[in-house]
């Protein structure tokens, strides 16, 4: 058995994504989800975090045709797919831009800022975009 073929442990880690920008104008967002839905493929511990206008990118009924580029939010529907189910919105974000739960695309877990703080804590690798 060659060296590079050794079967040993799988190493996990926590990677937190952070989001904080407009789903539209950069390509931040985009690029901070296929990067996500990667990191899942390659079966390690992926949390996702929406908070300041990161909100926006999980907002249903986005209409994209105004500014010529392809609305993506449905793709974030694919996260279950990938068994990705740790996935959050600050709460004061939310509560700024008049958004709730219900307006929201996909189902997540709403936190306050200090929660958010916490868990960030906790993790090996949090990237923000």
């Amino acid at each position: 058995m060659e060296p590079w073929e050794e079967e040993g442990p799988e190493v996990v880690k926590r990677f937190m994504y952070v989001n904080r920008r407009a789903p539209y104008g950069t390509i931040f967002a985009l690029e901070c989800l296929e990067v996500v839905l990667i990191s899942a493929a390659f079966e390690q511990d992926v949390s996702l975090v929406f908070m300041d206008d990161g909100v926006y990118q999980l907002k249903k009924n986005q209409d994209t045709t105004g500014i010529g580029m392809k609305n993506f939010s449905n793709t974030y529907r694919a996260l279950d797919d990938y068994e990705i189910e740790k996935i959050y919105v600050e709460k004061e974000s939310l509560e700024a831009r008049g958004l709730t739960a219900d307006d929201l695309i996909i189902p997540v877990e709403i936190l306050a800022t200090e929660d958010l703080r916490d868990l960030m804590a906790q993790q090996e690798v949090v990237i923000s975009s």
